[in-house]
């Protein structure tokens, strides 16, 4: 495979290290030990469903698989001193032949599938159908080293109906010594045909102590206190670089300012919120501002239906905020309602270009209306 240009990659997030780069994998050593167990046994599956929550390792697992299989020779017998003893690790060793390769994206038994860039130099929204096509020729030559052959696919969720075919085709019919791991965020998008060809290892959330080792390997500048950041990021270490790379920690301390203030509403608060997100080059920023109103939404119906606030904190004072907005059942019902129309709304306010600031004062007056009621 190759890398001939420094336009960013669709399976890497923005701030962080790709994948590859990436030498540790925290929080996942039960999908580790399910992998080796089935390598061990002799059962090696052909292809891999990785499925879990965006930014929690997925792809960090897959290349340490790929990484393990392609160094790691195949028995053909137990030798003249008998077979070796299972591995334990998916780890090798950084200066491995295999590792090198890999790391300079040139290593002959390695394929990565991604959403590619059209004839205008825009990357596009989906996985097409030629970029599973040129599998062909990847299977077309020779077995590497050790005669494996690895396909990642990243992610499996955004290929298009013909893309998703093509590989299906692949999956009745895998060529010899090939293994396909397929990354996927939402596996409900996927063909049902395709993930019953796979094998699967699910990853959850990562614990705090997990993700902000990782958020450390990943060379991250975290604040004195995670704590907020753990709570927003949800056990993503791929959310918690974009909210550190966004200044996400102070924007939602400003969204829980407003709400905070409701239902009188503090309407300055909510045009200055308005005018950042229009301002020029706000995209990624405006996205991540939807994102946080949505999950403060969230948070107040479960601090009603539960009756108490989600722990830890998001940010300073709001288990007292969401307490106050959401103190029982009936509340928490009006928050949830209103946190499905909001997301309806912003999905076609997106879909048709409607102006940012006008999208988010609409929703700040809707969530004026509700805690008024």
């Amino acid at each position: 495979m190759s890398d001939t240009d420094d336009l960013p990659r669709a399976d890497q997030a923005e701030g962080a290290p790709h994948p590859r780069e990436t030498a540790r994998l925290f929080g996942h050593g039960q999908a580790e030990a399910d992998f080796l167990r089935a390598f061990s046994s002799e059962r090696l599956h052909h292809a891999w469903l990785i499925m879990g929550p965006r930014g929690v390792g997925k792809a960090t697992l897959a290349w340490r698989i790929a990484r393990f299989l392609l160094a790691t020779p195949t028995q053909e017998d137990d030798g003249l001193f008998g077979a070796p003893p299972p591995p334990t690790s998916l780890d090798i060793d950084p200066d491995h032949p295999v590792s090198h390769r890999i790391q300079a994206l040139a290593e002959p038994g390695m394929a990565a599938i991604t959403r590619s860039y059209n004839d205008k130099g825009r990357l596009r929204d989906q996985i097409v159908v030629d970029d599973i096509r040129v599998l062909n020729k990847f299977f077309g030559l020779s077995s590497a080293e050790g005669g494996r052959r690895l396909v990642i696919v990243d992610s499996a969720d955004e290929m298009n109906v013909n893309a998703a075919n093509a590989l299906l085709k692949m999956l009745e019919e895998p060529p010899a010594r090939t293994t396909l791991l397929l990354i996927s965020h939402q596996p409900s998008r996927l063909l049902p045909t395709i993930r019953s060809r796979c094998r699967t290892l699910r990853l959850g959330p990562l614990a705090a102590e997990d993700m902000q080792a990782a958020l450390e390997q990943a060379g991250a500048e975290l604040p004195a206190d995670s704590t907020h950041l753990a709570a927003l990021a949800a056990g993503s270490v791929g959310a918690a670089m974009r909210l550190l790379s966004l200044d996400g920690l102070k924007l939602y301390a400003e969204v829980l300012k407003i709400a905070d203030s409701l239902p009188r509403l503090d309407r300055q608060g909510a045009m200055a919120l308005a005018e950042r997100a229009a301002a020029r080059n706000a995209g990624e920023r405006f996205e991540l501002m939807l994102g946080l109103i949505d999950l403060l939404l969230v948070r107040l119906a479960r601090t009603g239906a539960t009756g108490q606030p989600p722990l830890p904190e998001a940010a300073p004072n709001e288990g007292a905020i969401l307490s106050r907005l959401s103190p029982d059942p009936h509340r928490a019902r009006a928050w949830a309602d209103l946190a499905a129309r909001v997301t309806d709304r912003t999905r076609h306010g997106q879909a048709v270009n409607l102006d940012p600031a006008a999208l988010v004062l609409d929703t700040v007056f809707k969530m004026q209306e509700t805690a008024a009621r």
